[in-house]
């Protein structure tokens, strides 16, 4: 549909605070060319682009993965708000998804990206939630061990672990991610993760990216 089969009559800000809640006043052209009844929809208007990036160390076969106190699960009353999730954050204004992913990775993990291949984006929950999210797989060298990353000026207390790949795809199978990004990066990385390992460890060899 082009923009003039739509329209957004008013749009109006309900809440500001950390995050955003819109009201959108819509109507619609119908099939024979007049417009519909004008209706309305809340939007919660938040971050409205993030990057997601799961590592992987192809040398070691190995996944990096962090842990945080999630404050959506905590307020549902979760018996175990901390969920254990890829790599993510909120894209700059000016900044590109793929820089975010990187800053990312070392704020939270303490991991250089030397080479991410982008998965794809898409939009969490498109009937109220204005935030599209680009998901990437990062390579990265993984450290010897997990440890606690994160700013502290944004409350961030993160928790990094550092496993074999099977192993991370195998929580998967076993209900361990409970965040649509991570379920979604890590069900691409059980089906891609044999092909994708072979193609980096060989571009090591050749000394060209293929």
């Amino acid at each position: 549909m082009s923009d003039n089969e739509y329209e957004i009559i008013h749009r109006e800000t309900l809440f500001q605070g950390y995050y955003r809640v819109d009201r959108l006043h819509i109507r619609q052209k119908m099939e024979d060319g007049s417009w519909g009844a004008i209706y309305s929809r809340e939007v919660f208007d938040g971050n409205k682009e993030a990057a997601v990036v799961l590592l992987f160390d192809p040398k070691q076969d190995k996944v990096v993965l962090i842990e945080e106190l999630r404050s959506g699960p905590l307020s549902k009353g979760d018996e175990n708000p901390y969920l254990m999730e890829a790599v993510a954050g909120t894209v700059d204004p000016g900044e590109q998804p793929e820089t975010t992913a990187k800053r990312e990775a070392l704020e939270e993990a303490g991991c250089t990206v030397t080479e991410l291949q982008k998965i794809f984006s898409y939009y969490p929950a498109p009937g109220c939630f204005a935030e599209r999210v680009t998901l990437y797989i990062g390579r990265t060298q993984a450290p010897a061990q997990g440890g606690i990353c994160g700013l502290a000026q944004e409350g961030e207390y993160i928790r990094v672990y550092v496993m074999d790949a099977l192993k991370a795809i195998n929580l998967l199978y076993t209900g361990t991610f409970r965040d649509a990004a991570t379920l979604i990066a890590m069900q691409w990385f059980a089906l891609n993760h044999t092909a994708l390992r072979s193609r980096w460890l060989i571009s090591d060899t050749s000394g060209a990216i293929i």
